[in-house]
């Protein structure tokens, strides 16, 4: 049924317990998972205003935190059997999402979602919201 899963992370509680779910799909034929981190491309411009040197610093920091923490995603699901391919890239979260689906061919997308109240997601909006919206693939949305 989905036979190639396209799995954003954030590294949060939730984007781990979509991972969780992601593992019981293997049984139901899941055979390929694409690991996608992206870097909020707005944080990177902010930074890059404040301090050119600091932002270096901190942006290389944070590249090989996000480095390890693939790693880590792409072991844990090779193990259970999986293809992996993992990808990270900066741009606007939910642009770059829906960019991989179409790209990587997606069966389904799986996402965490951090449960934001409905003030907040009017305000703000939240890129699994955005993504549920837009994808063209079904999108199996992990709750808190």
């Amino acid at each position: 049924m989905f036979k190639k899963i396209l799995y954003p992370t954030d590294f949060s509680d939730v984007a781990f317990k979509a991972l969780a779910v992601i593992e019981k799909l293997k049984d139901a034929g899941t055979e390929e998972v694409i690991a996608i981190h992206i870097i909020d491309q707005r944080n990177l411009d902010a930074m890059t205003k404040l301090n050119t040197e600091m932002a270096i610093e901190v942006r290389e920091k944070q590249m090989e935190h996000i480095k390890n923490e693939m790693e880590s995603i792409e072991k844990e699901l090779a193990s259970k059997g999986f293809r992996v391919k993992t990808r990270i890239e900066a741009d606007i979260p939910f642009r770059a999402i829906l960019k991989a689906e179409e790209e990587e061919n997606a069966s389904a997308i799986v996402i965490g979602s951090h449960g934001m109240s409905n003030l907040s997601e009017m305000l703000l909006g939240s890129v699994s919201e955005k993504v549920i919206r837009k994808a063209k693939k079904p999108v199996i949305v992990v709750k808190r």
